[in-house]
C-alpha cells in the first residue's frame, strides 16, 4: 500500500526541500539515534522519515521557538481540530483577505500567545491553526517576532494560496507520532548534552549573514548572532569527537568559512565544508532571490556515486 510523503507545513527561512538532493548525499549509511536541534520547517527530518530511513531509530526533533514546537504537537495530538480551526481561517481569508490577517495576527494569534506565556505546553489546536494560517499567508512566508516576542510579518500578496491541505496535515501527525519521536523547547546545547557515538545529528541554525543588510536572526525575541555561531561551532566539534554523525548547514559568510573551512580545530574533528548551490527563496527583495552559494559541513564521507 503507497503511504503518502509528508511535506512541511510551515515556510521557513532557510527552509531546506530545495536542498535535499545535496543534503543526501552526506547522510550516514547507518546510525542510531537522529537528532534535529533547530528543526524549524522539519524538511530534513520528514525526508528521512519519508524514505524509510528512521524506521526503528529514536528520533530527538527541538527548536527555541516554543510556537513551532507547540504547532508541532497539536499537529501530532489533535490533528482534526487543527483542521477545523484551518479551514475556518481559510474561509475568513477568502472573503476578507488582508484586513482578516490582520484581525487573526493582532487580536487573536498575539493576544493568545501573550496569556500562553509558559510556552509550547500550552498550545491550543487554535493556536496551531493560526500559525499554519499566518506564515502561509505572510509576507514570504516569514515567522518573524519583535523585541517583545509579538509576531509582527505583514500580510503577504498571494493570488492563489491552498491555506488548509488537510491530506498532508494528516501525513505530517503521522510522522509525528511514530514510535520513538520526542519534541522539545530547548537551546542545542542542551539538546546535544548527551549525543555520542552512533548518533546523526543535522544542524540548520539561523543563517550567518553575508553582508551588514542581510540580517535575519529574529525568528524567536532572542537574536542568534556570532557568539552563538561560535558556541555552536565548539558544540558540533566536541560531539564530532564523541563519535556523532554531524552534518551542519549554513551561509557562505566569512564568519562560517573562518568557523568551519579555515578552521584547524574543525579540520582536527573530521570535519570538512563543501560549497553548494541551493535557491534563497525568502528575501525583502525580488532581486535577492535565486542561486547563492552555501556550506555544508559535515564528518560524513560522500557517498560514491
Amino acid at each position: 500500500m503507497h503511504v503518502a510523503a509528508a511535506r512541511p507545513i510551515l515556510k521557513w527561512a532557510g527552509g531546506k526541500r530545495q536542498l535535499l538532493p545535496q543534503l543526501r548525499r552526506f547522510y550516514p549509511a547507518s546510525f542510531g539515534r537522529y537528532i534535529e536541534p533547530f528543526v524549524g520547517s522539519g524538511a530534513v527530518f520528514l525526508d528521512l522519515h519519508n524514505t524509510g530511513l528512521l524506521d526503528g531509530k529514536r528520533v530527538q526533533l527541538s527548536d527555541v521557538n516554543a510556537d513551532v514546537i507547540g504547532c508541532y504537537r497539536m499537529v501530532r495530538q489533535a490533528v482534526d481540530a487543527v483542521i477545523d480551526h484551518l479551514c475556518e481561517l481559510e474561509a475568513g481569508h477568502r472573503a476578507r483577505g488582508a484586513a482578516h490577517f490582520y484581525e487573526v495576527r493582532d487580536e487573536r494569534f498575539n493576544a493568545q500567545r501573550r496569556a500562553f506565556s509558559s510556552g509550547a505546553e500550552r498550545y491550543t489546536p487554535e493556536l496551531a491553526a493560526m500559525l499554519i494560517y499566518l506564515n502561509r499567508t505572510g509576507y514570504n512566508g516569514l515567522f518573524r517576532v519583535n523585541a517583545h516576542g509579538e509576531f509582527n510579518v505583514p500580510a503577504g500578496r498571494h493570488t492563489s494560496l491552498r491555506i488548509c491541505d488537510a491530506d498532508n496535515l494528516r501525513c505530517l501527525s503521522r510522522a509525528l507520532r511514530r514510535r520513538g519521536v520526542r519534541l522539545g523547547v530547548t537551546s542545542f546545547a542542551d539538546a546535544l548534552t548527551d549525543t555520542g557515538r552512533g548518533d546523526f545529528v543535522y544542524l540548520d541554525p539561523p543563517y550567518a549573514p553575508v553582508s551588514r543588510t542581510a540580517h535575519f536572526t529574529s525568528y524567536t525575541a532572542a537574536r542568534f548572532g556570532p557568539d552563538e555561531q561560535s558556541q555552536l561551532q565548539q558544540t558540533v566539534i566536541e560531539i564530532a569527537q564523541r563519535g556523532a554523525h554531524v552534518l551542519l548547514s549554513n551561509s557562505a559568510a566569512p564568519d562560517i568559512r573562518r568557523l568551519y573551512a579555515e578552521s584547524d580545530e574543525a579540520r582536527g574533528a573530521g570535519l570538512t565544508a563543501t560549497m553548494v548551490q541551493a535557491r534563497r527563496a525568502i528575501n525583502s527583495r525580488a532581486s535577492g532571490r535565486g542561486a547563492v552559494v552555501e556550506y555544508l559541513i559535515t564528518n560524513v564521507r560522500q557517498a560514491a556515486p
